[in-house]
């Protein structure tokens, strides 16, 4: 864990908003979770199909892996800060939801696949959350799903090639299974707040998407 903090700069995240685009879930002209967002930003849809490889080097589908509600985050282990801070928010965030009752899944899906190897993902969420769920592949599969959830990441030039950084998107993502994406958070956002809107979505969801 200690290597996450050997570089002693702050991964950039600038032009995030630009990069990302985030729409408003309308279905059949009336939005089902009106009273769960926190705002929205237009944009096209966000979620799509992926394949990675977890933990464990098994290749994995997002119907493996989204199977219940799920908060996903893209970064990567050696980041100094924002990463590690955002990824325990996220987790802290699911251990209020299982306090209420409700089932939800944190995912964190690197986008430096040249050093998040399953085993070093394997040690990086299980120290965060023991249902936390890490996922890496190859370039072309991260810059899959990265595509498909409209995020930004750029590996800065120069330095030490062992001991780079990654400038990237911080936004964590919501979906529902049987619905695909719903809702975004920002990195203010606090565990409880996310924890709120949460369960908003899951208990607003079609009976059969449900998870509690």
């Amino acid at each position: 864990m200690t290597k996450m903090y050997a570089a002693i700069a702050a991964a950039a995240v600038a032009g995030l908003l630009g990069g990302t685009a985030l729409y408003i879930f309308l279905q059949n002209g009336d939005d089902a979770f009106a009273q769960c967002r926190g705002g929205q930003i237009g944009g096209g849809d966000i979620g799509g199909p992926f394949t990675l490889v977890d933990e464990t080097g098994a290749t994995v589908t997002d119907a493996d892996v989204l199977a219940k509600p799920s908060l996903i985050y893209f970064g990567y282990t050696f980041c100094p800060d924002v990463c590690p801070i955002d990824a325990a928010r996220n987790a802290e965030a699911v251990d209020i939801l299982e306090e209420q009752g409700f089932d939800v899944t944190p995912v964190f899906i690197s986008i430096d696949p040249e050093r998040d190897t399953p085993e070093v993902l394997a040690e990086f969420t299980d120290y965060l959350h023991p249902n936390m769920i890490g996922l890496t592949g190859s370039a072309d599969q991260v810059r899959a799903a990265s595509q498909a959830y409209k995020t930004f990441y750029r590996k800065q030039d120069g330095g030490d090639p062992d001991y780079y950084l990654v400038d990237h998107s911080t936004f964590t993502y919501l979906t529902l299974p049987g619905v695909g994406f719903v809702d975004f958070f920002r990195r203010e956002d606090t565990a409880v707040q996310m924890a709120d809107r949460v369960a908003c979505f899951v208990s607003n969801a079609p009976v059969s998407q449900a998870s509690r």
